[in-house]
C-alpha cells in the first residue's frame, strides 16, 4: 500500500507515533533529535524567578484550600450544627 501524497503536507510531525512495544517502533529514530547543546540552561536571576514563581503559586494554592476548609468549618458552626 503507497503512502498517500497531500498538498497541504509539510512534512512536520503532530504526534510522534514511535511508541516502546508497538511493532513499528525504531529505537534509533531521525525524528527525536534532542541533542543538550540546544537546551536552555537558566543563569542565577532566571533560576531564582522559577523558584519564586513556583512557590508563589504553591502558596496561593495552599491558602486557597485553607480558606476553604475556614469557610466549611465557620458555615458548620453557624448553620448547619445550629
Amino acid at each position: 500500500m503507497r503512502k498517500k501524497a497531500y498538498d497541504d503536507d509539510d512534512g512536520r510531525v503532530i504526534a510522534d507515533m514511535n511508541i516502546e512495544g508497538t511493532p513499528w517502533y525504531v529505537k534509533e529514530s531521525h525524528l527525536q533529535d534532542n541533542s543538550p547543546s540546544e537546551e536552555y540552561i537558566p543563569d542565577m536571576k532566571a533560576t531564582f524567578h522559577i523558584m519564586r514563581g513556583a512557590l508563589t503559586a504553591g502558596l496561593l494554592i495552599g491558602f486557597v484550600f485553607i480558606a476553604a476548609f475556614f469557610l466549611f468549618l465557620l458555615f458548620c458552626m453557624k448553620v448547619w450544627f445550629k
